[in-house]
């Protein structure tokens, strides 16, 4: 009886170290998360750069920015390909000095201080809301097709 109790006992210790090492790193969406690394760094490398970039301020010294909603990962390596950071980045929205505003499926996001200023976020599905990836994509041939048919119609016959 007691040799499964000690198994079980080791398994919890083993999970919980584990666990402890592989810690998510924390970046909001639109702001920057300051990484000093133990040894200076040759290459940096980010899952998927449409979640997460990152800068290399120095050697030592990354800043990790958040561009979507996501999990992605980040491998930094040291001069002689030594991993010195393997972590995994979760880029979430602050709920600090904001407001969401849900109504049904659409969901109105606004920062507040002190007074609240629409703010749209990737994700939501008001068609009215600033998209960074297709925003400026689908809105210039709308405007371009209305400056064309503006122009025609006031061109002399």
């Amino acid at each position: 009886m007691r040799r499964p109790l000690a198994l079980l006992a080791a398994f919890a210790v083993l999970s919980i170290g584990g666990s402890a090492w592989a810690q998510g790193l924390p970046v909001r969406i639109d702001q920057a998360t300051r990484v000093a690394l133990s040894a200076p760094a040759r290459d940096v490398v980010i899952g998927n750069p449409s979640v997460a970039d990152v800068i290399v301020v120095d050697g030592r010294n990354l800043l990790v920015m958040g561009k979507a909603y996501g999990v992605t990962n980040i491998v930094v390596l040291d001069a002689r390909g030594r991993t010195i950071l393997d972590r995994q980045i979760v880029v979430s929205a602050s709920d600090e000095g904001r407001v969401s505003f849900y109504r049904g499926p659409d969901v109105y996001n606004y920062a507040c201080s002190p007074r609240c200023e629409r703010t749209p976020m990737p994700g939501e599905r008001d068609a009215n809301a600033y998209s960074p990836w297709s925003g400026p994509y689908t809105a210039y041939p709308d405007r371009a097709t209305a400056a064309a048919a503006a122009a025609k119609a006031s061109a002399p016959e």
